[in-house]
């Protein structure tokens, strides 16, 4: 029987997005996120628009061609060539073409629940991260890493309410701008959960970002941070919930390493002392804070050539030297680079360090659209690395998605049969294209190639688009 029949109800089934993601039953991971599940989400969230006879943009519909959006670069990003690439799809399930007008499709996008998305994709990471082998993980604990970014967005008057732009820049030359702080796994690469807010005011660093992801990550989980996140009350919050903290010493905090205790060579058991209440912090959470705290500092000293540090601190809660010897939590911390590498695909290979939507709410939509495809793509590596017998950190993210990016116009014209054929194809294939072992790589920050040099915008556009239709320099 074919998967995608000619039958108007099937525009309807979510099983369209899985497919498209490479996803089928019989999958290490096919229990992660089933169709049923994503149908309830819907339901529950009331979102079942378009349920009139021959209705084109259905709930399952709308998503596919948002997804499709994140996967295609320039102008097939475009609101256009989703409205083509949904004008292919109803003449492959035997439908009567769309519109080529993109007002009812850009209705229907402002129409899926935001809510709704990010329980999508937060649940198929947490639903993979569950799912994933022993080895894959460290001392047979998950390991969160979590750190912080920007995006910008459209210089509207409704973005630049909600994420003003940066107030060094004078009005209308700069863009709104809205700070994140993501929290990824280190054994699949893909968000946990994310925070966001403005770039700037109270309350709005990465820190205060990352207070509202740490109730959501499981006791016994292990996260691993950089130096700003070295703080007594995010690590002593952390303990409270049973987790632990491996983290870089800032550079303000100074050791007295006369008197802590020596576990070996550069590794000492110190004790911290609680400091002032912080004003974001209220009294009861305060009385919950240990006085004191007994943590472990481990000094590393960094030999390979061209490393911008020659020897760094890492602080952790891992107190025990028997169980986590100093070398396997030095380790670990290097792989704190890997959150760089994930944010940077999710930034520059998925194209979300510029986003595209009018309004605040649209553009929280659109950044849970790109997490929800990133861990879909995500999910496809975990299957292809399972089938290969290789870690999903040795695929490649950008071949990964530019193979599912190969397949998306033609599954939806594939019979049971062919799809199946297909799928284990393009996961064969996308477990061959390994990425490159270079621990130590060192590349100087420059690139080579020259742009084009074009001048800067000085004033706002009208303004300068005025000066040139009078005849003066803009």
């Amino acid at each position: 029987m074919s998967f995608y029949q000619k039958s108007s109800t099937l525009s309807r089934r979510f099983r369209l997005v899985q497919a498209s993601f490479l996803q089928e039953d019989g999958l290490a991971f096919a229990k992660v996120l089933p169709e049923e599940q994503i149908d309830k989400a819907f339901a529950d969230a009331h979102a079942d628009f378009a349920r009139e006879e021959g209705a084109v943009y259905t709930p399952a519909v709308t998503l596919w061609a948002f997804l499709s959006q994140v996967l295609f670069k320039e102008e097939q990003r475009s609101c256009m060539a989703a409205v083509s690439r949904v004008l292919v799809l109803l003449v492959a399930l035997g439908r009567k073409p769309c519109l080529k007008n993109t007002g009812a499709y850009c209705r229907a996008r402002g129409k899926l629940p935001g809510p709704v998305i990010r329980t999508l994709a937060t649940d198929v990471a947490k639903g993979c991260e569950q799912a994933v082998p022993s080895e894959w993980l460290w001392h047979g604990r998950h390991v969160h890493l979590v750190d912080g970014t920007t995006v910008s967005m459209p210089d509207t008057d409704a973005n630049q309410d909600e994420y003003p732009q940066n107030v060094a820049q004078k009005p209308g030359l700069g863009f709104p701008i809205v700070r994140l702080a993501v929290l990824l796994s280190l054994a699949t690469a893909m968000v946990q959960d994310m925070a966001l807010g403005p770039y700037a005011g109270k309350e709005t660093g990465e820190t205060a970002l990352f207070r509202e992801l740490l109730d959501g990550v499981d006791p016994q989980s292990i996260i691993v941070a950089d130096r700003y996140y070295c703080s007594y009350f995010l690590i002593a919050m952390a303990m409270l919930g049973r987790r632990d903290f491996v983290v870089r010493l800032h550079q303000c905090r100074k050791t007295d390493f006369t008197t802590a205790e020596r576990l070996g060579e550069g590794d000492y058991l110190v004790t911290w002392i609680r400091p002032h209440r912080p004003k974001w912090m209220d009294h009861a959470t305060y009385e919950q804070i240990p006085e004191t705290m007994t943590l472990r500092l481990i000094e590393i000293q960094v030999h390979e050539p061209g490393f911008r540090v020659e020897s760094l601190t890492v602080v952790t809660t891992l107190t025990d030297p028997v169980q986590y010897p100093r070398e396997d939590i030095a380790d670990l911390y290097r792989r704190r680079w890997l959150v760089e590498l994930d944010i940077r695909a999710i930034k520059k290979t998925l194209g979300m360090d510029v986003l595209r939507c009018q309004s605040p709410a649209m553009v929280r939509t659109e950044m849970w659209v790109c997490l929800l495809a990133y861990n879909l793509i995500r999910k496809a590596m975990l299957e292809a690395a399972c089938e290969a017998g290789v870690s999903p950190r040795e695929l490649s993210f950008a071949t990964a998605m530019q193979t599912i990016a190969a397949s998306w116009m033609t599954l939806i014209c594939a019979d049971q049969a062919l799809l199946s054929t297909l799928i284990v194809a393009q996961l064969a294939s996308l477990a061959e294209q390994t990425v490159g072992d270079r621990p130590n790589r060192v590349e100087p920050r420059a690139v080579k190639r020259r742009w084009k040099p074009i001048a800067l915008l000085t004033k706002p556009r009208k303004e300068a688009r005025e000066a040139l239709l009078r005849g003066t320099a803009a």
